[in-house]
């Protein structure tokens, strides 16, 4: 499919479940009142999404590689210069070192 493919929201959310991202219409809708979804322009009363964008969107989301799930993060939101980040870095590390043989 070309990246300035046009794909309404039902055709998207098969089109990215079929690439392996799955995500439901209903989700997509939610995330477009809400915010975090993938960018769209409406023609009408129907959103139109642009495949590249939604791609785009999709992989972003997607974790790092990992062979283990210990390796991946917690996610904790913090603002910028919060002195709790850093706390939570430390306390992360020292948590790393420990599970270390």
């Amino acid at each position: 499919m070309e990246t300035t493919t046009l794909l309404t929201r039902p055709a998207l959310a098969k089109a990215l479940t079929t690439c392996g991202f799955p995500i439901r219409e209903t989700t997509l809708t939610t995330m477009a009142t809400r915010g975090g979804g993938p960018p769209y322009r409406r023609f009408g009363r129907n959103a139109l999404y642009l495949w590249g964008d939604a791609i785009e969107w999709a992989t972003r989301r997607t974790s790092r590689c990992a062979s283990t799930s210990a390796e991946h993060d917690v996610r904790i939101k913090f603002a910028p210069n919060d002195d709790r980040l850093a706390e939570a870095i430390r306390i992360n590390a020292a948590n790393m070192k420990d599970l270390s043989l």
